[in-house]
């Protein structure tokens, strides 16, 4: 087996790009990671255990040691965000991996230890203390003098770092719990930071920028810059004061990040240590060292973790062109939402050159769309907005950013958790397949519905509407958004149209609303996706094969054994989807998956041939949050019109209490997980074999075919309020009421024909019938398989004790639904 490799990974930007960090063939590329963060991984990934928190050490040591109980001790661990280094380095202590140790790495994380390191090499530091109390404070400033800094011994870019000016400000400070803090005195000058690379003999790459305003000053709500300093003499005297730092803490290659006090006269700069950190630097830094200067940090830091020898690139560094960056903080505290994120209307230009040649904005940005929930601790990846800049001089790039600053209008409103819930609901569905979910979820909360025609039967239903006849992600991003921005309250956006999934978790993302992420959504639309990563994640297998041919198909089919399924790769309904028992049979039916088509879908490239999986075949519905996820609903699926897979019926019905439940249940679980789904309500569907449940393929969508009404029939179980429950990020109730059945049967014509007329009344009035569902009008066409698509006359929904009881209503009923019909000629 090929050495494993564990990362912690928080990030949901692309700061580090693994893939070419790490042959993940080659090796086994594992990663502890969080939901929000698990969409920026690559491909490839052995395998992925998400934690709601990298922070949280005991959820990331269970992770760990699962991935370590799966494929053994790994041969590193690495993490390259700097909060993440104190878990890393411990993990290694504890599983004997090779690497920087707590206290190797103490210097970088510890503050009071750095300073001590640092006075003791003769470096320049700010006076520094421990403040475990108001006594250690106060004489320290007896001391030093007034104002001072309190913050964290093992803090992050600024964060829980506190101005106190007064004895009186010092009495009103609350010392946080179980965090040990540090007291230096306040220093109003200048600060810069450096960005580079150790070699262990001396500076490899390095930049040294000034910032605009001060991290400080980011966390009271001011917008936070950098732009890189191109003043010889200063930049040589940087130079040399930070070989001393660097030489003080570590004699070994390191990537760091240093701040350092500016004061003095320009002419003989005096500069003092803020602090280090032994990882790339925050904020855009990563990204402009790539794009600017072509030198990826993150790269460096990877390859040392590894025990590798320093990226060529990284020693250093050539040009002369001048990068920087901006943050700009939400206005209002969170969680809020976006009302305006652009140039101010008689603002300047944000981009392009100004008439003399001069950079007018930033080459790139983050700017969050209208309608953007901003929720969480912001930290510098997730501010309101983020730009990068290069030009030729400093004066060039900080003017470019001082007038973002003026022009870009940022404003945001307070989500108000009392204000009445609305949830965006994008497509609709027939009528007569959904009209009770839009009922239910009616009854839920506020629904606004994005469609690509004005409502009409749904009117009643809604508290507002847009319409889009783009079905592209920006065009139902802006439609969402602005459906979201109105809301005062908690909102969310949700879909049961397989059509929209993709694009509907992708506005979900930009939103930044709770939503099953597009990379799970994906792998839910697309089969082969699905057999591949339930197969690497270790799950019963079931034998499949990617082909793009007949020929192919025939060669792949006699190494699975027969009988076999074709089916295209990302179509909906059973469309194309085929038994063969033999070559012969295959040869026939195969152009049946290859001409399928289903509207609003791709195909995708080549179809996917899968073992038949012998047994009874069922449906689950699924509720997942915050990546637990429950089966709620099984309905036991009536097959028709061999051999296409036509779904003529279902069954709900007490499961439980089968042989196979706690197999299904911990089925269902590693396919989620493997998948990637962490939120939303899913639909199964499952193969019973003799060797146990196996999966056939998993929705992330509410199921269709009234099967949400038959669980609410049966176990009282609202599917529809829970999938609202999810999208507005809480944990749904989903507690049975009762345990009854019920089934839909669903009434074909005998033959291809145009529907004539159609009389249901007499069926309805049957005992235990729910009632039946008209499901095609005077002159529709229908196809009988494979040439139409559900091409159904009605549903009839019943309700009984048991399966005998709903199986007798549903012979009495369907005899007497009556329905004339013209044949099509040359039907038979």
């Amino acid at each position: 087996m090929p050495d494993q490799i564990i990362v912690i990974h928080r990030w949901s930007d692309r700061y580090a790009d693994y893939a070419s960090y790490a042959d993940h063939d080659a090796l086994h590329v594992s990663y502890v990671t969080t939901g929000r963060a698990a969409g920026s991984l690559p491909e490839g990934a052995a395998a992925v255990r998400i934690v709601r928190s990298t922070e949280d050490g005991k959820e990331v040591r269970a992770a760990v040691a699962s991935l370590v109980e799966e494929f053994g001790r790994p041969a590193r661990i690495i993490a390259l965000h700097e909060v993440d280094l104190d878990i890393v380095a411990e993990l290694r202590g504890e599983l004997g991996v090779p690497g920087e140790t707590p206290g190797e790495l103490a210097p970088f994380r510890d503050k009071l230890v750095m300073a001590r390191r640092l006075a003791e090499a003769g470096v320049p530091v700010p006076a520094t203390a421990p403040a475990p109390d108001r006594a250690a404070v106060a004489a320290f400033a007896a001391l030093h003098g007034w104002p001072l800094l309190v913050k964290p011994v093992r803090g992050t870019a600024s964060a829980g770092v506190t101005r106190l000016a007064s004895p009186a400000e010092l009495d009103a400070y609350a010392f946080p719990r179980d965090m040990p803090m540090l007291v230096q005195p306040y220093l109003p000058h200048d600060i810069l930071h450096v960005d580079g690379v150790s070699t262990g003999t001396g500076l490899g790459a390095w930049r040294a920028s000034r910032y605009v305003n001060t991290c400080l000053e980011f966390t009271e709500g001011l917008a936070l810059g950098s732009v890189e300093l191109d003043d010889p003499p200063l930049i040589e005297a940087v130079g040399a004061f930070t070989g001393r730092v660097v030489r003080a803490l570590s004699r070994d290659p390191w990537v760091f990040h240093l701040e350092l006090f500016l004061s003095g006269a320009p002419e003989a700069p005096e500069l003092q240590v803020l602090e280090v950190g032994a990882r790339p630097g925050g904020a855009e830094v990563p990204f402009v060292w790539k794009e600017v200067h072509g030198v990826d940090l993150m790269a460096a830091a990877f390859a040392l973790q590894m025990g590798e020898p320093l990226p060529g690139a990284c020693r250093s560094l050539s040009g002369t062109e001048c990068g920087g960056w901006l943050l700009v903080p939400t206005p209002v505290a969170r969680p809020c939402r976006v009302v305006a994120a652009g140039p101010r209307p008689s603002g300047g230009e944000r981009a392009g050159r100004t008439a003399d040649g001069e950079h007018a904005g930033p080459y790139a940005e983050r700017v969050p769309v209208v309608g953007r929930t901003l929720a969480g601790h912001a930290g510098y990846e997730h501010s309101g907005a983020r730009f990068r800049y290069r030009g030729a001089t400093t004066a060039e790039v900080e003017a470019a950013i001082r007038r973002t600053i003026t022009d870009f209008d940022f404003r945001c409103t307070p989500v108000d958790p009392d204000a009445p819930e609305r949830v965006v609901l994008v497509g609709s569905g027939g009528r007569a397949y959904r009209e009770y979910a839009f009922a239910d979820a009616a009854a839920r909360c506020e629904v606004t519905l994005v469609a690509a025609a004005e409502p009409t039967w749904q009117s009643g239903y809604l508290a507002g509407h847009r319409t889009v006849a783009d079905s592209g992600a920006d065009a139902l991003t802006r439609a969402v958004g602005q459906c979201v921005a109105g809301a005062p309250g908690p909102a969310g956006v949700f879909t049961w149209d397989e059509v929209l999934l993709e694009v509907t978790a992708a506005a979900a993302a930009r939103l930044g609303l709770p939503h099953m992420s597009p990379s799970a959504a994906r792998n839910c639309r697309d089969k082969l996706a699905t057999r591949r990563l339930l197969r690497e994640a270790g799950l019963p297998g079931v034998r499949f094969a990617h082909v793009r041919s007949r020929e192919e198909a025939l060669r792949e089919a006699d190494a699975i054994g027969y009988p076999v399924v074709v089916k295209p790769r990302s179509l909906a309904g059973s469309v194309g989807v085929v038994i063969a028992h033999d070559a012969g049979e295959l040869t026939e039916v195969y152009h049946h998956a290859t001409e399928a088509a289903y509207p609003g879908l791709d195909p995708l490239d080549g179809l996917l041939l899968e073992e038949f999986l012998s047994g009874p075949e069922i449906s689950v519905d699924s509720v997942v949050h915050d990546g637990d996820a429950r089966p709620v609903n099984v309905a036991r699926k009536r097959l028709g019109f061999d051999p296409f897979f036509e779904e003529v019926g279902h069954l709900v019905s007490p499961w439980r209490a089968e042989p196979w439940a706690d197999d299904l249940i911990d089925l269902l679980a590693e396919a989620h997980r493997a998948l990637g789904v962490q939120t939303g309500l899913t639909h199964a569907e499952v193969r019973l074999t003799a060797a146990g449940p196996r999966l056939v393929e998993l929705n992330g969508r509410l199921g269709g075919d009234f099967i949400p009404y038959l669980g609410k029939l049966a176990t009282g179980v609202d599917l529809t309020a829970a999938a609202i429950d999810l999208a507005l990020a809480l944990r749904p109730e989903a507690g049975q009421s009762r345990d009854i059945c019920a089934e839909v049967r669903f009434l074909y014509p005998p033959q291809d024909g145009v529907v004539g007329s159609l009389e249901v009344s007499d069926a309805a009035a049957v005992p235990g019938v729910v009632e039946v569902v008209r499901l095609a009008e005077p002159g529709a066409r229908l196809l009988l398989p494979p040439r139409g698509v559900v091409p159904r006359l009605a549903a009839v929904i019943v309700t009984g004790d048991t399966p005998g009881d709903c199986g007798r209503a549903l012979d009495r009923a369907s005899e007497l639904v009556r329905a004339e019909m013209e044949p099509i000629g040359g039907a038979s």
